[in-house]
């Protein structure tokens, strides 16, 4: 269905079920927890749903497929239930969410302006609350934008770490699945519940994620040209990201933009946009007056290219790669704005080529020059609008990444609210000490309540009403980007105090029920994956996690 009103909340669905979709085998039925389990999702509707009709935000174009995009099978599989799939700019072709005839996505924050594209629909779910979490793609950086611009997290992996298997290509060298979440740690989640090799994915790749936090005195980059576009409130908001990591332990290093820039320029200005057109060539050459402007000029525009044009284009962009490489000798993240300013949408119809150009500034040369990428919420300006960072990195720096970018969500001192346990009763709940025990309250943050099965958003929350998660196997067992052990230090604080059995090292947090012996004894297992309720909150909301000891 065509929405007719532009800027609506119902924008940004294209499809809502009634019911979510689930996987069929419950977690009781297999004996263990799942990782994701009761954690509502949504996807961009350019990623295939087994029996729900895919357009890629053309109507035209809709195709039905029969089995689901490998993202999303593996995310069922976790535990998690789709709630629908959202909308985008045509065939994700667009920074700014104006380019769809399912209508104009609004921003979370101000209906007036854009959300940030392509992957529009899927940030404002993500921010709005409708659910925990939302998957997206990214080739130009629609991944990062409408995370920027909506107060969220978007995470960009590494090219070919998910499987884009089922996915409507947009450059398909370039492209990516991305993740939007409301904290670095549930975005984190997904990403270790969804990653595995797919041979059907050509593009797919065995790749080794760095696990070593960026050490305490770690230096990040700064572009030595920086571009606003006379927008004042952004240039102040990035100079205060920048202190804020000089104050966590960072020391910026000038580099030299230009050659990123250069590199970035090729996407849409040289034989490249071709591979846009060569996405979808059977269709767009039948179909063409179907496609929306400026979509329909941009595909167009892949026809006036020959294939020795488009060598030229590879040749150049791997000597910008070659001539950028040295940077990371002297840098250990790049940080730059995740969009340079916000406009509305009246601006965004009146010079959508223009203005969309300029959302992608410190975007485009990401996935070309093959990096990985993180969008973090920095900053509510004075203006109300929120303003985004992005910490870069090179291909496989994903966790890494994670851990900084946790770490500054937190020093930023934003809210990063979790929806509350939706228990309609509120049922005593037994397995936790006689203090610990509590009836299911409305603010709960707890991960499932035993009386309705419903959970919070996020699977980092400490559990607080509600009985722990049973035993879980090894292979669903998440990694903490930044791990706190008994027997050392918190990696997210001033190593100053040696840790004890009853606080978590230099950060003086309680361990709170961890530390009780019977309580070990009965919940071993299932502590070694789960915060405590009074966790570290110097570090990753899931720092506390415990060595498992058998019961």
């Amino acid at each position: 269905m065509v929405h007719e009103e532009n800027g609506s909340p119902a924008a940004a669905w294209i499809a809502k079920f009634a019911t979510p979709v689930a996987q069929a085998q419950s977690a009781e039925a297999l004996g263990f927890a799942l990782p994701l389990a009761g954690l509502r999702f949504a996807v961009k509707d350019n990623i295939d749903v087994a029996g729900v009709l895919t357009t890629a935000g053309c109507p035209a174009f809709e195709r039905l497929p029969s089995v689901h995009a490998a993202v999303v099978q593996r995310l069922l599989e976790a535990g998690a239930s789709l709630a629908g799939k959202t909308n985008l700019d045509q065939f994700a072709c667009g920074l700014n969410g104006t380019r769809s005839p399912y209508g104009e996505v609004p921003n979370a924050f101000d209906a007036r302006h854009v959300s940030g594209g392509s992957s529009s629909g899927s940030a404002y779910v993500v921010a709005t609350g409708e659910v925990d979490f939302a998957l997206g793609t990214d080739t130009a950086g629609s991944g990062r934008v409408p995370a920027g611009l909506n107060n969220i997290v978007g995470l960009k992996p590494s090219r070919g770490l998910l499987s884009t298997f089922g996915v409507v290509p947009a450059a398909q060298s370039a492209d990516c699945v991305s993740i939007f979440a409301r904290t670095v740690a549930l975005a984190v989640d997904v990403l270790l519940a969804a990653l595995g090799h797919d041979a059907r994915d050509p593009y797919a790749r065995d790749l080794a994620l760095r696990r070593k936090p960026l050490p305490a005195q770690f230096r990040f980059g700064v572009p030595d040209t920086l571009e606003f576009f006379d927008d004042g409130a952004a240039e102040q908001a990035f100079a205060d990201a920048q202190a804020r990591l000089v104050a966590m332990g960072g020391a910026p290093v000038t580099i030299a933009y230009a050659p990123l820039a250069e590199a970035a320029a090729l996407l849409y200005e040289s034989a490249l946009v071709a591979e846009r057109y060569a996405a979808v060539r059977p269709f767009f050459d039948a179909h063409e007056d179907e496609v929306i402007e400026p979509v329909r000029g941009i595909l167009a525009k892949g026809r006036d290219y020959s294939a020795a044009d488009v060598f030229d284009a590879q040749t150049k962009l791997r000597a910008l790669a070659q001539q950028v490489e040295p940077m990371w000798r002297d840098i250990d993240v790049l940080l730059v704005p995740t969009a340079p300013t916000h406009y509305t949408r009246e601006q965004m119809r009146a010079d959508p080529v223009a203005l969309n150009r300029n959302l992608g500034a410190y975007t485009n040369f990401v996935n070309l020059l093959d990096y990985a990428a993180l969008s973090v919420p920095s900053s509510l300006r004075a203006d109300g609008l929120p303003f985004g960072i992005t910490l870069i990195g090179p291909c496989g720096s994903d966790l890494a990444l994670a851990e900084l970018g946790q770490r500054y969500h937190h020093a930023t001192g934003l809210a990063q609210a979790r929806p509350a346990c939706r228990c309609p009763r509120r049922a005593p709940l037994r397995g936790w000490p006689h203090r610990q025990r509590r009836r299911c309250p409305s603010r709960s943050s707890a991960r499932t309540c035993r009386a309705c099965r419903s959970t919070a958003s996020s699977p980092s929350a400490a559990p607080r009403c509600c009985a722990p998660p049973p035993r879980r196997p090894p292979t669903a067992s998440m990694h903490c980007p930044a791990p706190c052990r008994p027997s050392r230090a918190c990696s997210a604080c001033p190593k100053a105090v040696r840790p004890s059995r009853s606080r978590c090292g230099p950060c003086r947090c309680r361990r709170s029920a961890a530390s009780s012996r019977s309580f070990r004894r009965r919940w071993a297992s299932a502590a070694s994956n789960w915060p405590t309720a009074h966790g570290c909150t110097a570090s990753s909301a899931k720092a506390m996690r415990w060595p498992a000891r058998s019961t």
